[in-house]
């Protein structure tokens, strides 16, 4: 069967393809309003001629900084087309911080929210290199986006430029930056096509499923599972801007959705609601989970209470994002399962030797999903890789039948007397406990230890619990040097628009 970047040359020439063959199909569902794929296609090139005239070409970089709605999805396959780069950014960061990747990736131009307005008054005099600021929306700073009703017999044109599939960026996603100032990953057209290529494998997708996504496009798991993913089918996009446990039951309802992608955050929110919803999930084949551990009591909880399988998969931002999927045969829960076909994992010790199942280490990637590279950072580019295998950061193993499991996260990682301690394992514990409603572990200094464990918990509403119960909880499930020195209760966790938490802050 012939691939998806043997078939496509880009991202923008996939979407004039699909578009001429599903051309009069739904593509995005926004609440009421309906768009069809011969729509997607006319407004990306009204997009993308607006984009020459205001000149700009092939490398370029453009920002993207939005909620999510149809505009985006029009936005970012217009800037692609031109054979610029796309640059989404978080719309949970500080004008400060948008400021820094605007600079960082020497943006030529900047599509906005109107409602984002205020961040970018805020900054706009201290950005340069701006050519133009264009609104999706109303807008007091510039111009209005160039989006004119299509007349029904007048298509709109756009001769797409031939593109170097495996060196031409398509996207410039910034990490979170937990640990400093974030990194732009550039993700080529044959990166994203290639990723895609290996999600459609391995999962039974096609133009009869209806995606729900409410995972915010600006986001590498939403972009890529949420957005090219069905369109590379010819599939339907249910888009919402927001996560609101009730809104997205109906709309799964209302749009007869068949695929669910969701962070576990969503999930916790799902077990929670009224018994009225409980017929919402039931057009729904099966749901996605990523972009952080999904709890084993979570998992369970939620497929008993509405018979609908969840699917875990992994993979960082710099591989596409996605690496691994369970089930890609046998179905083990706790796992993030075996690699996409055409993608490589191992585990490997400090010194990058490979390891032997069962031992914990480093998981390292190879495939022609990895990143080009951070853009403008030689150095931190070169430090992410040992020779072709890219390092990801996660702490875990692999079993006897070549499934990846992941304990943590190397940076999390707390040194209790010279002894490796994971947060998660402790985290996992704590959870059980009947009161619990989240909880974080971070390693905190200590005088003779170097380091211990101290918990952040959110309890249940309602509910109440001890240091002395948490502890006592913990004593016979964790070694002596797991159990945490220090609890804290917090009504709430920092956390990032996926869900995250952000244990940065907590230290």
């Amino acid at each position: 069967m012939i691939s998806l970047y043997e078939k496509f040359n880009s991202l923008g020439v996939m979407l004039k393809e699909i578009s001429l063959r599903f051309y009069d199909k739904p593509a995005i569902i926004f609440f009421s309003k309906i768009i069809s794929y011969k729509e997607l296609e006319n407004f990306s090139n009204q997009i993308a001629n607006f984009l020459i005239k205001r000149g700009i070409k092939k490398g370029d970089n453009v920002c993207l900084y939005s909620f999510n709605s149809p505009s985006f999805i029009f936005i970012y396959f217009g800037i692609v087309k031109t054979g610029a780069t796309v640059v989404p950014i978080n719309i949970l960061l500080s004008p400060e911080e948008v400021k820094f990747i605007i600079i960082d990736c020497r943006a030529k131009g900047l599509f906005y929210s109107d409602k984002l307005e205020n961040n970018l008054l805020q900054i706009k005099d201290k950005i340069q290199n701006l050519n133009f600021f264009v609104s999706i929306g109303d807008s007091s700073i510039k111009e209005a986006i160039p989006l004119n009703k299509i007349e029904e017999n007048e298509p709109v044109k756009f001769e797409i430029p031939l593109l170097n599939q495996k060196e031409d960026v398509a996207a410039i996603l910034y990490t979170s930056g937990t640990t400093g100032y974030p990194k732009g990953a550039m993700l080529t057209h044959r990166n994203l096509l290639f990723d895609v290529n290996s999600i459609l494998q391995v999962l039974n997708i096609d133009e009869k499923d209806i995606f729900l996504t409410v995972l915010p496009l600006f986001h590498s798991f939403g972009s890529t599972a949420g957005m090219i993913c069905p369109i590379a089918v010819g599939a339907t996009i249910s888009l919402l801007p927001k996560f609101i446990p009730s809104l997205v039951a109906n709309t799964i309802k209302e749009t007869k959705a068949t695929i669910f992608l969701g962070v576990p955050s969503m999930y916790k929110s799902f077990i929670n609601l009224s018994d009225e919803y409980k017929s919402c999930f039931h057009s729904l084949r099966f749901c996605i989970s990523g972009g952080d551990f999904l709890p084993i009591e979570v998992l369970k909880k939620f497929e008993e209470r509405y018979n609908v399988l969840i699917y875990e998969g992994d993979g960082p931002t710099e591989c596409s994002p996605v690496t691994c999927v369970n089930p890609t045969g046998k179905r083990k829960i706790g796992s993030v399962g075996k690699p996409l076909p055409g993608i490589e994992m191992k585990i490997i010790d400090e010194k990058g030797n490979e390891l032997k199942d069962g031992e914990i280490g480093e998981i390292a990637v190879k495939g022609e999903n990895v990143m080009k590279g951070y853009f403008n950072r030689e150095k931190d580019t070169k430090d992410a890789f040992l020779g072709e295998w890219f390092l990801t950061g996660d702490i875990g193993y692999r079993d006897e039948d070549g499934y990846f499991y992941i304990v943590d996260r190397k940076k999390d990682i707390i040194i209790v007397s010279g002894m490796n301690v994971y947060p998660r394992i402790i985290e996992n514990v704590i959870i059980r406990h009947p009161s619990v409603a989240e909880v974080s572990v971070v390693g905190v200094s200590h005088p003779v230890f170097g380091q211990v464990p101290k918990a952040y918990i959110v309890l249940k509403s309602g509910k109440t619990a001890t240091h002395k119960e948490i502890l006592n909880f913990c004593s016979n499930k964790l070694g002596k040097h797991e159990i945490p020195r220090i609890i804290e209760f917090v009504p709430e966790l920092p956390k990032t628009f996926t869900g995250k938490i952000l244990k940065y802050k907590l230290k």
